[in-house]
């Protein structure tokens, strides 16, 4: 009989920022357990998301392609994932594999999965928090247990939630990380998100009463992170108890990552910052990979899956605009790192750019809503926080850097054959309206009022579910 595949379980956790890992650094220990897991494995210490939000994220992580070659740039796209592309699940479901996805049905990135499950990844419980990864465990370690006992191997999906707001860990996650007043009058460090009314509503709705002080807020984002770490060690202790850790691939990584209150962006995930570029990627495969291995170069979330598929000893036949990472880790084989790449958003505001180790910079594509200059440069060595825009000091850097960035574009349409998916799609608010006139319009237009709302703005589609899927209770994000 031939040897049966490995596994793969991939753990793709929503708005998680490296910076604010303990195995990247941070000084709060936020993630002992994946600290240890990474022990295991290997990290990548410079891992990018280049488009954002989730949408485009997770298109390119499960396909292998940029935005241009999945077109898919906005977080409420319009229809399914294009033809042209084959989504991870769908390769290893033609190899033979059994496939589960938990707490991601409905999104266009999502494609091609044999079973959707689903759980309460948003509002509160009774209790006023909200144990999202403990929910996602209820259904996800049943699933691991039936797929680990059938004859095929498994791939296994999981979206954790908790470091996307709104930021509710349970006790006593909640004030593992701050020992102070919220309700502080003399604090106002809030004061000018309660005057953000695109976003006030939706944060009044689970912001304690009265809060003053950002670094509450803060302090719940390292608290659902350290929350959800223990949460995944329970994963991880399934995983050894059923005895399948040495053929399985472990991957630990993110969609996009999350600004704080930085940038006047007031937690969320819009903004080409380097708070929501910057995100993990760790592997572990007992065996395959070597344990304790840290990767300084610069890599993509594009490079996932022919990572993982080369892992896997899979050939899909697939030309990838990313490629395999495995060079970096072995010394064998080429890979030269992307110094360079081109960034988009589409989630409230409609921008792309050009980011090189040095420099930053940011195009509107439309008036914003936070009333920004159309123009924004970043000198990344000496302003690493991006505090100060140098655009009108630097003319020639911008002159330089837009070129490049045109000069991209102009060659990924041609190898495409498509238009870059950033000009085309204008309706990424999904108002009708076109692209925004006014930074004042983009204001009056764009609103969140509560946690239902904000779960709703992701586009959703799953009528359109190949026949024969299974798919239960829909869970979707903004």
């Amino acid at each position: 009989m031939a040897q049966k595949r490995p596994n793969l379980l991939l753990l793709g956790i929503d708005s998680l920022r490296r910076d604010h890992m303990s195995a990247y650094g941070y000084h709060r220990l936020t993630t002992p357990h994946i600290d240890r897991f990474s022990r295991e494995g290997v990290l990548f210490e410079q891992h990018f998301s280049p488009s954002i939000p989730t949408t485009p994220g997770y298109a390119s992580m499960l396909t292998g392609m940029d935005c241009f070659g999945t077109d898919v740039v906005a977080l409420r796209h319009s229809g399914g994932l294009g033809g042209h592309v084959t989504t991870l699940a769908e390769v290893l479901e033609r190899e033979g594999y059994n496939t589960t996805c938990i707490g991601f049905t409905g999104n266009p990135s999502s494609r091609g999965f044999q079973k959707y499950l689903n759980y309460e990844g948003w509002g509160p419980d009774e209790s006023g928090r909200s144990p999202k990864a403990e929910n996602l465990n209820r259904a996800a370690i049943p699933e691991l247990k039936r797929l680990a006992g059938e004859e095929k191997p498994f791939f296994l999906f999981l979206r954790h939630m908790d470091p996307h707001s709104p930021y509710l860990p349970p006790k006593p996650f909640e004030r593992m990380f701050y020992d102070g007043n919220e309700c502080d009058p003399d604090n106002h460090s809030l004061d000018a998100l309660y005057e953000f009314k695109p976003f006030v509503d939706y944060f009044r709705s689970w912001f304690p009463e009265g809060c003053t002080d950002s670094e509450y807020i803060d302090a719940q984002y390292d608290g659902a992170i350290a929350y959800m770490d223990a949460a995944i060690q329970t994963i991880f202790t399934s995983l050894a108890k059923l005895g399948i850790e040495e053929e399985t691939l472990v991957v630990v990584t993110s969609d996009h990552g999350e600004t704080l209150n930085e940038h006047d962006c007031y937690y969320d995930h819009h903004g080409l910052y380097e708070t929501n570029l910057r995100i993990p990627l760790i592997l572990r495969f007992p065996g395959k990979l070597p344990a304790g291995k840290r990767v300084k170069s610069m890599t993509q979330i594009k490079d996932v899956m022919p990572t993982i598929l080369e892992l896997l000893g899979i050939d899909s036949g697939i030309r990838f605009d990313g490629r395999s990472l495995l060079p970096l880790v072995t010394g064998e084989g080429e890979y030269t790192p992307e110094s360079e790449m081109y960034i988009t958003e589409c989630t409230w505001m409609r921008k792309h750019g050009w980011r090189t180790p040095e420099w930053k910079l940011i195009v509107a594509l439309e008036p914003d809503f936070h009333f920004k200059p159309e123009i924004e440069l970043y000198n990344l060595i000496r302003d690493p926080e991006e505090l100060h825009n140098v655009a009108e000091q630097e003319p020639e850097i911008v002159r330089l850097l837009r070129s490049r960035l045109e000069a991209h574009v102009a060659r990924r349409e041609r190898e495409t054959g498509r238009k870059n998916p950033m000009e085309v799609n204008l309706n990424w608010h999904g108002l009708g309206v076109g692209p925004f006139k006014t930074s004042q319009q983009a204001y009056d237009s764009l609103h969140i009022g509560s946690p239902k709302t904000a779960q709703s703005l992701q586009a959703k589609d799953v009528k359109k579910e190949p026949e024969g899927k299974e798919k239960e209770e829909e869970q979707t994000s903004a």
